[in-house]
């Protein structure tokens, strides 16, 4: 399941890109425009390597938070840090009564994970355990990162279709050179890619939520803790909305918009009951194994 989640992202991000080339292609009218967009690919892909964490946390006003202002905390991330494999991340604090948490790095070595003040208070150890080695997955298997591109990438696109629609004002913008204007380039780059940048960014992030499921409950060995813990955010997330930026919300362990109907194409994450199904599934698998073994 792992490895086809990975092959399922790496497919979506190459799309993703696709969409970013093909619209500078049009933006520009020849094929210097496909240049312009692999160039602009790779820009957009270097500066959300280098700047994806810093954004994250400021957009959440995230905290530093030091070892002696919460012992037990630093000492959960520690120990679960060393289950996974992978170095201890730094630990933020976001100052807000909304339950969540998110991760955020564009490598194990250069990590952190955030916590709000609400989730602190909500859930039980075992259940704050769970969800944090949900966080350290997303590093391990670097989605950090992979979210950070892919958001990245959709802004640009959508940006190239704002820069087209301001000029379609004043006169064609998109012209193939061999065939007039391009009619059809102009509808994709103002309407279609944006659109489909959007749905493909929220398809990954949903992709590697269950990822990362998985991996909680690897770490842990308690999958029920997970579900617990999905089922209080889930409540009481709708409740207390989590401000900031949106294009952040798919780091989030939960998004605490709800979306029903078509506007569930638009969902950044799983339905929260399709997670909790999995989860006690799991349990289920892992308590037949223990008894076929006694």
């Amino acid at each position: 399941m792992r490895g086809i989640n990975q092959i399922k992202t790496a497919a979506l991000l190459g799309l993703l890109s696709g969409l970013l080339v093909l619209g500078a292609y049009y933006l520009v009218g020849d094929e210097s425009g496909l240049y312009i967009g692999l160039a602009l690919a790779a820009f957009t892909s270097l500066g959300s390597w280098y700047a994806s964490d810093q954004a994250a946390l400021a957009a959440y006003r995230a905290q530093p938070l030091q070892r002696q202002e919460a012992p037990e905390l630093y000492d959960i991330v520690a120990s679960l840090s060393e289950r996974a494999g992978i170095p201890v991340p730094k630990v933020f604090l976001v100052p807000t009564k909304s339950p969540n948490a998110f991760a955020t790095g564009r490598d194990p070595d250069h990590s952190a994970v955030a916590v709000t003040e609400g989730i602190i208070e909500l859930l039980s150890r075992e259940e704050l355990e769970s969800v944090l080695a949900h966080e350290l997955t997303h590093i391990r298997n670097r989605d950090t990162l992979t979210q950070a591109v892919a958001g990245t990438v959709a802004g640009a696109i959508t940006y190239i279709g704002r820069i087209l629609s301001f000029g379609a004002l004043y006169g064609p913008v998109t012209r193939d050179r061999r065939q007039g204007p391009n009619p059809f380039g102009v509808l994709f780059l103002i309407v279609l890619a944006p659109l489909a940048a959007a749905l493909i960014q929220f398809a990954i992030s949903r992709t590697r939520e269950f990822s990362a499921d998985l991996g909680s409950a690897e770490i842990t060995g308690n999958p029920l803790a997970l579900a617990s813990a999905l089922e209080k955010l889930e409540t009481v997330g709708h409740q207390i909305p989590m401000n900031g930026n949106p294009a952040m919300s798919p780091l989030l362990i939960v998004n605490p918009l709800s979306t029903k109907g078509l506007q569930s194409l638009f969902r950044t994450h799983p339905p929260t009951e399709e997670r909790i199904r999995r989860l006690l599934e799991l349990a289920q698998q892992k308590q037949q194994t223990a008894l076929s073994a006694a």
